[in-house]
């Protein structure tokens, strides 16, 4: 099986296809840095990739995958890697020049198109899909709405197609405890990325806080930020 730099260095063993895994960030971390990094990965042992750009443009997405080595025009001909472009939606309220995008980010229009485009296709445990910034969708729509979307159609989606999914949402408090504790529930795993700045250097760290079905190393970890923007346990 494919697998996932980062994550599964903490982990014994390979993490269970179909894993729905939720990132709590903290803006100023490595977070989306490293979702990159995970992508990456998974591509390179073979894996298959859906990276959801929602919280930076899909040309950024690019170039930060060419500085990590990919050919990512290649992947894209093939069909290994696809990019969903929310970030256009999401900031500049055009339409997309991606080949796969979204047009709105109203929660009654996304599951429309969660239903019609993805839910119904075949199981695909080679694949990787990652959202980078779910927390989004919280300036579209009221927080309950889009919350239930998370639990009734995208975690479903990944038991289901027995997806390994990864949706990262900022923590800290942006959300109500109601909305973190109700994903929260129902993920396989969650992770958490944060900026360390208690001593007298600033350090990136992240830590797995829970995980089924895998045993795990639970202590926070520091992190290496590398020139061509890897991302690489330090520790």
């Amino acid at each position: 099986m494919p697998r996932i730099p980062l994550i599964e260095d903490l982990v014994k063993g390979p993490i269970p296809v179909g894993s729905n895994i939720l990132v709590e960030f903290d803006p100023a971390s490595q977070w989306l840095n490293a979702s990159l990094a995970m992508a990456a990965g998974w591509l390179r042992t073979g894996g298959r990739v859906s990276y959801l750009a929602e919280g930076q443009s899909p040309d950024d997405v690019r170039a930060r995958l060419k500085e990590l080595g990919l050919n990512v025009e290649d992947l894209e001909k093939r069909d290994q890697f696809w990019i969903t472009d929310f970030y256009t939606a999401g900031t500049i309220g055009q339409k997309s020049k991606e080949r796969f995008y979204i047009d709105s980010l109203k929660v009654a229009d996304m599951s429309i198109w969660i239903g019609k485009e993805v839910l119904h296709e075949p199981p695909a445990p080679d694949f990787l899909v990652i959202a980078d910034n779910t927390s989004v969708l919280d300036r579209f729509n009221e927080e309950e709405n889009w919350v239930e979307l998370m639990l009734s159609r995208v975690f479903p989606m990944g038991k289901s197609r027995l997806l390994t999914q990864i949706a990262g949402v900022m923590g800290g408090g942006v959300h109500s405890q109601w909305a973190y504790k109700q994903m929260e529930a129902v993920a396989d795993c969650i992770i958490d990325f944060k900026l360390d700045e208690t001593g007298s250097e600033t350090r990136d760290l992240m830590r797995i806080r829970s995980m089924r079905k895998a045993f795990f190393d639970r202590k926070w970890h520091a992190l290496k930020a590398l020139e061509n923007f890897d991302v690489i346990l330090q520790d």
